[in-house]
């Protein structure tokens, strides 16, 4: 019997949910269609209940490492495989990295890979897992199998693929695929729906991890030897497989439809009809999500008057909307959005100037998350920085020092044990101490609560890229 080995795929940005969504903080991290798990935890709990399954292999930015590790920990997944992309060459590339992974794993046997992007929502679990297992058979006979999703409308954002008029011989579940076809106009969406032969291509795909190899060197041999070079140089580094980084470059960007699944005879498709959103805008987010009486979704502190068929969110303060109707409201705590639902699809535009222009809302929130905690940058001016530090309960910032800026710290509750200088001294709650430019330090939580502490920073320069580690339990190196 093969093994069910999920391979969870988490190198997307979700641009067109800014401002929740950003680079260094996706939307697959974030708790979005639920209000208890992010949607990364939410792939792999809808998982439980398969047979034979195994523990998943991520694959992630490199620079989301300590995120998903931490969110598979909280969602209870101990022993996950976390594979990182030194730089993202979309799914054809990312999942050979998986099945090399996974091969390596299995001592000599083929596992099945249940291949998943971490930031769908399916609201059905029950009828995803049943609908796996009719995937199985097709899967062990040699078929890559999709998965389509029944369409409920013409849908013109999705990409289709035309099912077979008969099922394989091999899986009365299964249907070869006719022909795949990019994202149609909406009067061919429509005939798409009517006909009942095509199904949205989502993106999740069943296949033995030897096959799709196979099918890889014979349909894209430039891409499997790159894969090959790579994983070949790959180390471990803690909990993760770092793969080495110039081979994988070399790697040209493609997609496993693309690469693989358009060109090989051995392609099949099993109908899903679990509930499925790609939630890849404010609006099919809007449309996945509980909704009052008027249709509005709020999150957060929010009033609403005589406002319908609208997603309001707040993150950190009171958001009152009066008189609107179909629109996206969402606030953080260093960006406000405000657009129609029906050109919410061009916040991709408008990230994109953002980006442009030279700041850096598009790629990090005011609060940024590190493996010790986070820090919130609470206010800034000239020669100077206040940041809200959060240190987790036995987590211990790096040895580092800096050349340019000095530190005041003030313990605002927990205990912290401070490294300054050759010192090291354990502060409380409303004592402090200063870090002169230069000078060695480090922060420890040794409690067993969390440690917060105010930082105010002043000096000539005060980014985050100066700083040199000397020491640093998270094997990362000054930047």
């Amino acid at each position: 019997m093969n093994t069910l080995r999920p391979v969870v795929l988490s190198g997307g940005s979700g641009t067109r949910l800014w401002p929740l969504s950003r680079e260094q903080f996706p939307k697959q991290l974030l708790p979005l269609a639920s209000r208890d798990e992010t949607m990364l935890q939410a792939t792999v709990s809808r998982l439980e209940g398969l047979p034979d399954l195994a523990k998943p292999i991520a694959v992630c930015n490199e620079a989301h490492r300590f995120l998903v590790a931490e969110q598979l920990r909280s969602a209870g997944v101990d022993g996950a495989e976390i594979v990182l992309e030194p730089v993202g060459r979309n799914t054809a590339p990312a999942i050979a990295l998986a099945a090399q992974v996974a091969i390596a794993d299995s001592n000599g046997s083929d596992p099945l890979l249940l291949v998943l992007p971490a930031d769908h929502v399916i609201t059905d679990a029950k009828e995803f897992r049943e609908t796996v297992q009719r995937a199985l058979p097709a899967a062990r006979a040699g078929y890559l199998v999709t998965f389509g999703v029944v369409p409920q409308s013409p849908e013109t954002g999705y990409g289709y693929i035309r099912r077979g008029s008969a099922p394989l011989s091999e899986s009365a579940d299964a249907f070869p695929i006719a022909r795949f076809v990019e994202k149609p106009d909406r009067a061919t969406a429509e005939g798409f729906l009517t006909s009942g032969d095509y199904l949205w291509n989502a993106g999740m795909f069943l296949f033995s991890a030897r096959r799709y190899l196979e099918e890889l060197s014979r349909h894209a041999p430039d891409l499997d030897a790159a894969v090959r070079a790579a994983y070949g140089s790959a180390t471990r580094d803690l909990d993760f497989i770092r793969i080495a980084k110039e081979p994988f470059a070399a790697c040209r960007s493609d997609s496993i439809d693309y690469a693989v699944m358009e060109k090989t005879d051995r392609a099949a498709v099993v109908p899903l009809a679990a509930g499925w959103s790609d939630v890849g805008s404010w609006s099919s987010l809007h449309a996945t999500v509980e909704r009052d009486e008027a249709g509005n979704a709020l999150r957060g502190d929010v009033i609403v008057e005589d406002t319908r068929d609208s997603f309001v969110f707040s993150e950190s303060r009171l958001v009152a909307t009066v008189g609107l109707q179909g629109h996206v409201v969402v606030e953080t705590k260093d960006a406000v959005l405000v657009a129609p639902k029906d050109r919410v699809q061009d916040v991709k535009q408008l990230v994109a100037r953002i980006k442009e222009s030279g700041r850096s809302e598009h790629a990090m929130h005011r609060e940024v998350f590190r493996p010790w905690g986070s820090y919130d940058s609470v206010e800034n001016g000239a020669r100077y920085q206040v940041k809200r530090l959060t240190v987790t309960p036995g987590a211990s910032m790096s040895l580092q020092l800096h050349h340019h800026r000095a530190e005041h710290w003030i313990v605002v509750a927990g205990r912290a044990r401070i490294t300054r200088g050759e010192e090291v001294f354990e502060l409380v709650e409303n004592q402090s101490t200063y870090i002169p430019v230069g000078t060695k330090h480090r922060i420890e939580n040794p409690g067993a609560d969390p440690l917060y502490i105010i930082e105010v920073q002043s000096g000539e320069y005060l980014g985050e890229d100066d700083i040199v580690r000397f020491e640093d339990r998270y094997g990362r190196g000054s930047p």
